[in-house]
């Protein structure tokens, strides 16, 4: 699963973007991937640890949505989420 945000572009403002991702671990666990910035700079990644791949998801879209309230848009979405197959 992977989705990639960013805001509208407005004159003498920069373009933000938010990249989320689930990504398996060595240890049979999930991390939420999550990196934020500008656009055509270095962003800041964190990482969140989860043992199950549901929390991971229920995290992810708690993220999407708060940066949809944001004013955040969907540029790109890949996979499916387990709770809308």
């Amino acid at each position: 699963m992977r989705i990639y945000m960013q805001t509208q572009y407005f004159p003498d403002e920069p373009i933000r973007f938010y990249h989320l991702h689930l990504q398996p671990d060595l240890l049979g666990g999930w991390a939420l991937v999550r990196e934020a910035g500008l656009q055509g700079g270095r962003g800041r990644i964190t990482k969140e640890y989860f043992e199950q791949r549901e929390e991971a998801e229920e995290r992810l879209i708690q993220r999407r949505d708060a940066q949809l309230n944001r004013g955040y848009r969907v540029v790109f979405r890949e996979g499916v989420l387990k709770s809308e197959e």
